[in-house]
């Protein structure tokens, strides 16, 4: 094999020395640059966007900035080549001072990542400063009789610059009695000393001049000079000596300005002029002049300023001890600076997010920030602590950078906003501590949706409601925030009775009002449930429903609708079949009807408004029969016609009426028969006829002119009396027991106030009528006819002239209310007492105080009973058996005076404390009766 080449081998060890320094920096993690100072502002240092595997336009997508520690920054990025240039210009020796090696730490932070990355600039030192003397003429004293070989110490130049830029030599100018020797100290510096090299004779010279050149190894190299100035003194053989060769202090940063530090002292060992000894700096920068003062004659070394250790720990300086022939001697004085923990620490924020979403993972970070205490040792170990009840915890990187991360899942709406504070405190007795506060903002996310107040409501609108009418307002809240607290509300798709909900109701979709579209009929729709949709904007949106009854109140628009008897098509009325020989109390027909509304608006009452015979008929209140209020008689018209009205309970009340064809027969051909007779006729019967009728209606009228004197006489009579009576003292004492009333345990007296007499042409009897007065309540039996001082009740003329028939009052019915199947109700629901209670008001009451009278008329005159069976006349089959008469109200318990409408069963007048609406005394009525 051939051998392989030895250069080979050295550049293989080459490459492997290059690779483990690689190796050694990846691992090390730290990237270093160099850059020579006095570069200009802009120059390259090195291509960071590489370093970090990034491209160029990168950096400012992924927030790469620099982050430093407070100090100025002296470099920056390059956005557009991705490369590290300098900021400014940099001074080594400014930075550095004397230091073998300067660099620079900073860290590059990635935003997006939050991850640091340090960087380590080496700053290469530059020949730019010259070897400067710290005075331009330095004075030398030597005894003439100076031994040949003597050194006398120079003052030596200074050169900030480090390496072969520092000061490298010294060189004396050309002469014959003086060489020049340098010296190097422990820490290289290179001190010059003048030597001695021939007798000096003052006589001879007195002074000598001299030029010291100091020089720097750059290149090229510079250069600066001092004169020396040696003036040769007579003799003196002794130089001062200082006790130590070397005096050190040890002093806390914070003493007082103007504090004695130390004191320096030499002695001379000669007398006179020539041991006195002074002080002075040797060896010092002009700001140590500044904060440094030596006391030339007692050696005392205080502060002219306040030490800061932070700024310098350590201060080392020459002193010098002199006699006044010029003999010196030499002492260093070190001063070590305590650090006192006199500054606390400080939070400097690197990066913070103003605002995290609600739904935050958990361990997020939102802030970076850096401790930093300008102290040392213990006084300058920071720790970061926050409060115990945050969803946030401290996690430490590197350095001394911290993360503020989340360790709890945060709701807006609980807490939206976190001001925390950080607390640094340092490791110094006593510790010194500073508070930083953040206010973190949790920005909201849709994760609430609508809600409201209940589940379900039930609204009530009343029929008949006017079209766009606001029916409801539905509302409902969201806790969210801005854009997800914006609810808006719909209503579900749905359809009611064939047609869409859309076309019944609809929604304000921003403020949640109801409205109706259309006018709703009890009748036809009575509940509408509806789903409320509410909805906010959010993305994505979230969503509640709620559900609505929509019920329609029933209103009295609907008027009974009678249906029997039926009005017949064919133009002619329907015709009902009584017999003659009926008693009270026997059913002759039904008014049927019902209401299309419903609970108080469809109770019905039957009222009779109108008859051809009053007093034959009574139609119940609350059922509809139409019974025989007395027994038939044979002067009865055959054919009777009734007017019966049917109301309901609304407000205000709507009625609808029906006219009844009663016939009084005992059988359908007789009806017929006597229809036929009914008949006119041409023959000579009806001319005797017209003749009777003439002389018939003379014989009344005289008849009635006679009455009518009659009563006037007794008018005048009675109105006689009154007078008498009320002169007397006991005006009530010859009144009979008769004439009081009871009512509830309370006697009143009744009195008549006027008379009137009614005779007719077609009446069978002729009433005296005597109108009570209003405040009567109760009428009163009348036990005789005669015409007396007392109160006079209605007299039938012709069966009252040899007798008059006694009528005994019946007790009070007590039952006369309804039982509960017999409360008011639809027509045709019950077969009950119509002795109940009437509505209570003035068209009723008068309605039913008048067929009370006219069926009275015939129970007082004796010649009918009441009771009986309740015979159906082959009714039965069409209204069946619940139409038969239950019971019978007994109309012999009513005393009344004819032509008056009050009675002793109103009890709707007794229970409301009313006057009957036809009580009062004012008011005058004729019965009146056909004569047959």
């Amino acid at each position: 094999m051939a051998a392989q080449p030895r250069g080979g081998d050295y550049r293989g060890f080459l490459l492997l020395s290059i690779l483990l320094g690689t190796l050694w920096e990846a691992w090390a993690g730290r990237i270093l640059y160099s850059v020579s100072e006095e570069t200009d502002k802009g120059s390259f240092v090195g291509d960071i966007a590489k370093d970090l595997g990034l491209e160029p336009q990168e950096l400012a997508e992924r927030g790469v900035r620099i982050v430093s520690r407070g100090r100025t920054q002296l470099f920056a990025l390059n956005p557009r080549s991705g490369s590290l240039v300098t900021a400014g210009r940099i001074d080594r020796e400014e930075i550095c001072a004397q230091s073998a090696r300067c660099l620079v730490n900073f860290n590059i932070l990635m935003e997006d990542k939050m991850n640091l990355y340090p960087i380590d600039v080496e700053i290469i030192d530059i020949n730019d400063n010259v070897p400067r003397f710290l005075t331009e003429e330095i004075n030398v004293k030597i005894m003439e009789n100076t031994a040949p070989g003597v050194r006398f110490p120079l003052s030596e130049a200074g050169d900030p610059d480090v390496g072969t830029n520092s000061l490298h030599s010294y060189q004396l100018s050309t002469n014959r009695h003086f060489s020049l020797a340098v010296q190097s100290g422990d820490d290289g510096t290179k001190y010059p000393e003048l030597v001695l090299e021939r007798v000096l004779d003052r006589e001879e010279e007195r002074v000598h001049h001299l030029v010291l050149t100091a020089s720097d190894g750059g290149d090229p190299p510079r250069s600066s000079t001092a004169r020396i100035q040696v003036t040769v003194v007579d003799v003196n053989d002794h130089a001062p000596v200082f006790f130590l060769p070397q005096y050190q202090v040890t002093v806390p940063e914070n003493v007082p300005v103007g504090t004695k530090l130390l004191t320096v002292h030499a002695i001379d060992l000669d007398e006179g002029v020539n041991g006195e000894v002074t002080y002075s700096f040797r060896k010092i920068t002009p700001k140590l002049l500044q904060m440094f003062h030596l006391n030339s004659l007692t050696g005392e070394l205080s502060t002219l300023e306040g030490l800061d250790y932070e700024e310098t720990g350590f201060y080392e300086m020459e002193v010098q001890a002199q006699d006044v022939p010029g003999s010196l001697t030499k002492a260093k004085v070190l001063i070590t600076v305590l650090d006192v923990n006199d500054n606390a620490p400080e939070v400097i924020m690197t990066s913070l997010s103003s605002s995290i979403p609600e739904d935050t993972p958990l361990g997020t970070v939102i802030a970076l920030f850096y401790l930093q205490d300008r102290d040392s040792g213990k006084n300058g170990e920071v720790t970061c602590t926050i409060p115990e009840n945050l969803p946030f915890k401290l996690e430490k990187s590197i350095d001394n950078y911290y993360r503020l991360v989340t360790t709890k899942n945060l709701d807006r709406e609980t807490l939206s906003l976190y001001n925390i504070t950080l607390k640094a405190t340092d490791g110094g007795i006593p510790p010194l501590s500073r508070e930083t506060h953040i206010s973190m903002q949790v920005a909201d996310t849709n994760d609430n949706p609508p809600t409201f107040p209940h589940s379900s409501y039930s609204v009530y609108i009343p029929e008949n409601n006017p079209r766009g009418a606001s029916i409801f307002l539905v509302t409902a809240q969201d806790h969210d925030s801005e854009e997800n607290a914006q609810v808006t509300y719909s209503l579900a798709e749905d359809t009611i009775q064939g047609g869409p909900v859309s076309s019944y109701v609809s929604i304000n979709s921003d403020t949640g009002v109801l409205y109706a579209l259309q006018s709703f009929d009890y009748e036809q729709l009575r509940e509408l449930q509806l789903t409320v949709t509410a909805r906010d904007s959010g993305d994505p949106p979230l969503s509640s429903n709620m559900s609505l009854s929509l019920l329609v109140l029933d209103q009295n628009d609907n008027p009974p609708e009678i249906l029997y008897p039926a009005l017949p098509t064919d133009g002619s009325t329907g015709l009902e079949l009584a017999p003659r020989s009926a008693e009270p109390g026997y059913l002759v027909t039904k008014v049927v009807a019902v209401d299309k509304d419903s609970g108080q608006n469809a109770w019905l009452s039957y009222l009779l408004l109108k008859a051809s015979e009053p007093g034959l008929f009574v139609v119940g209140l609350h059922t509809g029969e139409v019974r025989t209020a007395r027994a038939l008689l044979d002067r009865d018209a055959l054919k009777q016609s009734l007017l019966v009205a049917v109301q309901d309970h609304g407000q205000p009340p709507l009625s609808a009426t029906v006219t009844l064809t009663v016939a009084v027969a005992d059988s359908i051909p007789e009806v017929l028969a006597d229809l036929g007779s009914l008949e006119p006729s041409n023959g000579p019967y009806n001319s005797d006829l017209m003749l009777y009728l003439v002389v018939a209606v003379a014989a009344v009228s005289c008849i009635f002119l006679a009455f009518v004197l009659v009563l006037l006489a007794l008018r005048l009579r009675r109105w006689l009396k009154s007078r008498r009576l009320q002169v007397s003292e006991g005006g009530l004492a010859s009144v009979p027991t008769s004439h009081y009333v009871g009512m509830d345990g309370v006697r009143a007296f009744l009195q008549t106030y006027s008379h009137e007499v009614s005779l007719t042409s077609d009446s069978r009897k002729s009433h005296l009528i005597f109108p009570q007065p209003n405040y009567a309540d109760t009428l009163i039996s009348q036990e005789s006819c005669e015409k007396n001082d007392s109160l006079l009740t209605s007299v039938d003329f012709h069966e009252c002239k040899d007798k008059v028939p006694t009528i005994q009052q019946a007790p009070p019915n007590t039952d006369w209310r309804f039982s509960q199947a017999q409360r008011p109700g639809t027509s045709g629901s019950q077969n009950g007492d119509d002795t109940g209670t009437w509505p209570n008001n003035q068209f009723d009451t008068e309605m039913l105080q008048a067929m009370i009278l006219a069926s009275a008329s015939e129970a007082a005159d004796g010649s009918s009973t009441l009771g009986g069976g309740a015979g159906t006349m082959g009714l039965s089959a069409r209204y069946g058996p619940q139409f038969t008469l239950q019971h019978v109200p007994d109309y012999r318990q009513n005393v009344y005076i004819p032509g008056s409408n009050a009675t002793l069963t109103n009890a709707a007048g007794k229970r409301d404390g009313k006057a009957p609406a036809g009580g009062n005394g004012n008011k005058k009525k004729s019965g009146k009766k056909e004569k047959k």
